[in-house]
């Protein structure tokens, strides 16, 4: 995940998984309303912006994370989500991470074009607990995507997928605790069942950070350091991967690869020791920010 693209910011909160929205609590820490919704005027169009030599800033088969700070689907940006299909089209040399709550909104927000999804699109629905799973998932297995994966983030509940991971269709899960002044528990036992049902499933599983509260074997850990919490969550060795190589037939340049990672050759150098410890770098790049993550 090289990096973000936030063509709007600001949510509304809708389920339990909202309540330590991080977005919220660092707009809080400038003064800000993390409800007060709003179109980002100098990155609208951030995957078109060039460098001085004409390139793209955005390079070919890199991953770039959208709405970071907001919800793709949210309703009160109806109005500006057209465009933002427009240049995804173009860049069909990308792929475009969707995450989101609002799986009842997706299929009406889609554009005339759609068909059975693009290549370069990868839907992710996030579900905190049983409840939410139940909801939006199986709207998730209707959708027209050619890529889909499950984001069990924050996770604040038990929650088995197996019925879901069974169809085939999912992708990958990602899995991680709250943070941002939580004091939600995460339980090692809820992330061990989405682990082996991974497992059993032959789907990606990623562990990718504990939380602010971690509780194994009886043993309650705080936490007040995320690169503490991504070391922990990689050291328990319950991440998989798929033999399911995922694909994503992309507009590419001849020195790309399929499988939709960008030659990184050339980023190597971002790349710090502590990148070691997390599984999250087979989507990434490396920045020159690295350790700030």
């Amino acid at each position: 995940m090289r990096d973000i693209w936030n063509p709007w910011h600001g949510c509304k909160r809708i389920s339990e998984g909202c309540e330590n929205c991080y977005m919220y609590y660092l707009d809080s820490l400038r003064g800000k309303d993390g409800a007060e919704i709003y179109k980002v005027k100098n990155n609208f169009d951030y995957p078109l912006h060039k460098d001085r030599n004409g390139n793209y800033k955005i390079k070919s088969g890199e991953y770039i994370r959208v709405c970071m700070t907001s919800d793709f689907f949210l309703k009160e940006a109806d109005c500006w989500r057209e465009e933002v299909w427009k240049i995804i089209k173009k860049r069909s040399d990308v792929i475009f991470i969707l995450v989101t709550k609002r799986a009842d909104r997706i299929e009406k927000c889609l554009p005339y074009d759609w068909n059975g999804g693009w290549e370069n699109v990868w839907l992710n629905i996030t579900c905190e607990n049983q409840k939410r799973a139940n909801e939006r998932l199986p709207i998730l297995l209707e959708l027209p995507f050619k890529h889909k994966g499950i984001m069990a983030e924050p996770l604040i509940g038990k929650l088995s997928i197996m019925k879901f991971l069974q169809s085939g269709q999912i992708e990958n899960v990602w899995a991680g605790g709250e943070n941002y002044g939580s004091k939600k528990p995460l339980f090692f036992e809820w992330v061990k069942l989405l682990s082996d049902e991974c497992k059993a499933t032959d789907t990606t599983f990623s562990f990718f950070e504990t939380g602010n509260v971690f509780i194994k074997d009886g043993k309650k850990t705080v936490f007040t350091n995320k690169k503490e919490q991504a070391k922990t969550a990689f050291l328990l060795d319950i991440n998989y991967t798929s033999s399911r190589e995922q694909v994503f037939k992309l507009d590419l340049p001849a020195q790309y690869s399929q499988i939709g990672l960008f030659n990184q050759t050339d980023e190597e150098k971002y790349f710090k020791n502590e990148c070691q410890y997390c599984f999250m770098k087979r989507y990434c790049a490396g920045c020159s920010n690295c350790g700030k993550c």
